[in-house]
């Protein structure tokens, strides 16, 4: 949604009066190094470590990892994703201040790990945790013209429990204003009440620097998206410097996952008629409650939370943030149904939360994987006594306006939950963020769940979170004074895309020699659980708030089931690949999540040259009750869903067909016998075309910004002579961009694979991928070619970028 900017052009005219606030980006033309001697040009985000190479060296551990209920130590690769993150690096940038003197900040959304800041060769600031946004005031440090601008980092080792990446891999911006202006991150807007007709929005602000024997004033102003005023209010400061003050104005559009509606709040400060600073922020108006009668309420209305957790790296491009690859994930969760992620397990970036904001997606914001006691041997475990608490501050006070976030998070799987230094931390915690942000509930994920009861942290928290414990949940809410609970975090199912294992059994232990895991959606971990078990207990259950499936995505590190395997050095959590193509567990969960849009999806593929006349179960994922299942045009029955059964309550299943070359074609039904859809596999041909599909995720008209950041994703899908998708072709292929674009990086999606992202060549997994491509600054056209030389095969795909 695009805001109307008339009082941006007021902003403008203006500008003569008195410095006005200006955000500058830093993110172009860096010189980076990992040894402060040999320095190559980037531009930021960065992540140093992506290109690889892969290799168990890098994270090789002897640990017994207690998350997985283990009690010896064993080999473990690929922990922390088998990528060279480990070590120092350097960042040097030169920038330019005006003549005249003015205030200036500089803000870091993130820097992997522990940055140091200097400029001009004096210390800025330090920063412990490589997640968190932090600024400083550098206004004593800089000088008219050229300055000079350096930050190194330290990764240190066995610092991570999954990829954590390396270098300045978000933004960073320098702030100037004048010497009376609003404290950047000291706004705080606020719902008190709204519904349909009438809406009351609290607005706290601090002006800093100000000459209190002049008179001055704020005015402050809400825009709707035609750039119309709403509602206004003029405001004095205290002697502090605080103002406060509440707009009401009827008929609010309310903020939700369904209308992400935004208005445009504009505080101007002036002093003897001069505007000294003016800050906009987006708002969304609406309400946020959980309790015993209604559960999670978003605007006075009580609804199950249908979210994912996600990993902060994105896949191919590593952790260096990317807004078009952002907006990929979020529209890929939203189309399946999901309303909320959670950002595990630490601090979201400014980036995703304004994505989140205007496309409507409902937030956990979380902090720490730990507090005081180690889950790995140097993680933040060595900074939170002094650090949690400006930690907090910091993830409170610079995201707290984001509509799209509904709770805070403390923690994850914290050690000390089951102790009273643990219930005396979480109240701490949890009191912080009460005093920065009064309107958001807390949570924090329990996984020691008896322990947490014992304990009193469980019942210490306004939104007790469970992560998997379905067993616990029964006597959690006879104990919990709450009276509801939130899956915090569920599932962990496995499984690889395009993947299928005869024969089909559901199991917590299952491994196989290729390192793959079964694409029938069976196989889970020993602590958690089927996303079929998830459901009955919250369709079953009101006081069962919803949930957070781990994962949306699979992601770097973590590679369980197969910690001792190598190679493997990504996960198999996701509902989505490592490439962000869907695996057929995202149909199963559109199925139960998406109520707008049918879903009717066959598995496994029907392209088996080893299984004629043998056993190869058929499961259709749909919404529908019923469905019939045709082999060559045999009917395999009519079945229903039973609500009795583990396995058949959300899924159709025809266990005892017998595959033979051809054709499986599915027939879906809802509840009253109408036919809503159908879907069909056919067994594929040998390989005989390249299939090209892009998705341009930050424009809908299949174009590029010509910004040099934009990026297309582009599948690439192997096809036999009449269309039909090669479901097991591993082709190698090649790629050529030409034109006003670049070549950014490739993935299979294939956990096992040690081909590097970012050369441009690749096999395909199970018949796709997934080839990135960036924009540059110029006008015109991209073309991507992708090549099968062993087959002389080769097809061109060209885009716009404007």
């Amino acid at each position: 949604m695009k805001i109307n900017l008339l009082f941006i052009a007021f902003a403008l005219a203006a500008s003569a009066m008195a410095q006005q606030r200006k955000e500058i980006s830093l993110n172009e033309d860096w010189m980076f190094s990992r040894d402060n001697e040999n320095w190559e040009r980037v531009n930021i985000p960065h992540d140093w470590a992506i290109s690889g190479p892969f290799d168990k060296k890098w994270d090789l551990q002897t640990v017994a990892i207690e998350q997985n209920g283990e009690k010896e130590k064993s080999e473990k690769s690929g922990r922390s994703g088998a990528l060279p993150w480990i070590g120092k690096g350097y960042y040097s940038k030169t920038f330019n201040m005006p003549n005249h003197r003015c205030r200036a900040e500089l803000i870091f959304d993130g820097a992997m790990s522990e940055p140091t800041v200097t400029v001009n060769g004096h210390k800025a600031g330090y920063w412990a945790y490589g997640y968190n946004a932090f600024r400083m005031d550098i206004t004593d440090l800089v000088k008219p013209g050229e300055n000079h601008l350096k930050v190194s980092l330290n990764n240190v080792e066995e610092s991570s429990r999954w990829y954590p990446g390396g270098g300045i891999y978000r933004p960073v911006k320098l702030v100037l204003t004048g010497e009376t202006r609003f404290d950047t991150w000291g706004t705080y807007v606020r719902t008190i009440k709204a519904d349909k007709k009438k809406a009351f929005i609290s607005i706290d602000t601090k002006i800093l620097g100000a000459d209190i024997t002049k008179p001055s004033g704020t005015e402050v102003e809400l825009y709707d998206d035609r750039g119309m005023i709403v509602a206004a209010s003029h405001c004095n400061a205290d002697a502090e410097g605080n103002i406060h003050t509440v707009l009401d104005f009827n008929k609010p559009k309310l903020w939700s996952p369904e209308t992400p509606y935004l208005y445009k709040l504009v505080l101007t400060h002036k002093q003897d008629r001069k505007v000294l600073d003016r800050q906009a922020i987006n708002v969304g108006v609406r309400t946020v409650e959980v309790s015993k009668e209604g559960g999670f309420m978003l605007n006075g209305k009580t609804r199950k939370i249908k979210g994912v957790c996600l990993h902060h790296d994105l896949g191919p491009l590593g952790t260096a943030e990317n807004k078009a690859a952002l907006i990929r994930q979020i529209k890929m969760m939203k189309a399946m149904g999901c309303d909320a992620i959670r950002t595990a397990h630490n601090v979201p970036s400014e980036m995703q939360m304004d994505i989140c904001d205007s496309l409507g997606m409902m937030v956990m914001a979380e902090s720490f994987d730990m507090w005081i006691y180690p889950k790995c041997k140097n993680g933040y475990a060595r900074f939170f006594k002094e650090w949690g608490e400006k930690d907090i501050e910091n993830l409170v006070l610079h995201h707290r306006n984001h509509p799209s976030i509904v709770m805070w998070s403390i923690g994850n799987e914290i050690p000390e939950q089951g102790g009273k230094d643990g219930l005396a931390i979480s109240k701490r915690l949890q009191d912080l963020c009460h005093k920065l942000d009064p309107s958001r509930p807390v949570t924090q994920g329990l996984d020691r769940v008896d322990a947490a009861l014992k304990s009193g942290v469980a019942q210490a928290m306004d939104v007790p979170g469970f992560n998997y414990r379905l067993h616990k949940y029964q006597k959690g809410i006879e104990t919990l004074p709450q009276g509801f609970l939130l899956g915090s975090e569920t599932a962990s199912t496995v499984s690889s895309r395009g993947v299928y294992k005869f024969p089909v059994t559901v199991s917590d232990k299952n491994t196989y020699t290729d390192g793959q895991c079964n694409g029938y959606d069976t196989e889970y971990c020993s602590w958690s659980n089927l996303p079929d078990d998830d459901w009955k207990w919250q369709e079953d259950n009101s006081w069962v708030i919803g949930e957070f499936v781990w994962t949306g995505y699979d992601y770097l590190g973590e590679p369980t089931p197969y910690d001792n395997y190598w190679p493997s050095r990504s996960s198999y959590f996701g509902i989505c690949d490592l490439a962000g193509l869907p695996k057929d567990r995202y149909f199963l969960y559109r199925s139960h999540w998406n109520k707008k849009e049918h879903t009717i999806h066959l598995l496994p593929h029907w392209t088996w040259n080893d299984r004629k006349g043998k056993i190869t179960p058929v499961y259709c994922y749909t919404d529908g009750e019923e469905a019939e299942l045709f082999v060559n045009g045999k009917s395999q029955g009519r079945i229903k869903k039973n609500k009795d059964s583990r396995l058949d309550r959300f899924r159709l299943r025809w266990n005892e067909v017998k595959y033979e070359p051809g054709e499986i074609k599915v027939v879906a039904y809802d509840g009253k016998g109408n036919k809503i859809g159908e879907d069909v596999r056919r067994t594929a041909g040998k390989p005989a075309a390249i299939k090209l599909s892009a998705e341009c995720p930050d424009n809908t008209d299949m174009q590029l910004k010509a910004d040099g950041n934009d990026m297309a994703f582009i599948t690439v899908s192997m096809t036999d002579k009449d269309g039909i998708h090669c479901p097991t072709a591993d082709n190698s292929l090649s790629f050529e961009v030409t034109g006003d674009g670049t070549f950014q990086a490739a993935c299979n999606g294939d956990a096992t694979s040690l081909e590097p992202f970012t050369q441009p060549q690749m096999r395909l997994f199970n018949g796709q991928l997934v080839v990135v491509v960036r924009s540059t600054k110029n006008a015109g056209k991209l073309r991507l070619t992708v090549t099968d030389k062993k087959l002389r095969l080769s097809e061109t795909i060209e885009l716009k970028t404007i």
